[in-house]
């Protein structure tokens, strides 16, 4: 499972499914990209792959545990109907 951003696809270190989303390990240039979306309203972030493909996720907490960041990404819409 990966993160889309605009057009960009960010592969975290690890992810894992949660109740109403996922839990991404990031590190570096992604990290800062989910940030930058995040904090600046930027192209909204979806899931890509698995049961929650395309759907859309916001940042609900961001942890630091040694050189990790978790990043816990919570679902918020349907995904988008395809055409």
């Amino acid at each position: 499972m990966q993160l889309l951003i605009g057009k960009d696809a960010i592969t975290p270190q690890s992810i894992q499914r949660i109740a109403g989303g996922v839990q991404a390990v990031l590190k570096g240039a992604g990290l800062l990209r989910v940030l930058d979306a995040a904090m600046e309203g930027g192209p909204r972030i979806e899931l890509l792959g698995g049961d929650l493909d395309r759907r859309p996720v916001q940042v609900a907490a961001i942890r630091m545990a040694g050189r990790d960041t978790h990043v816990t990404l919570i679902c918020c819409g349907a995904a988008p109907g395809v055409h």
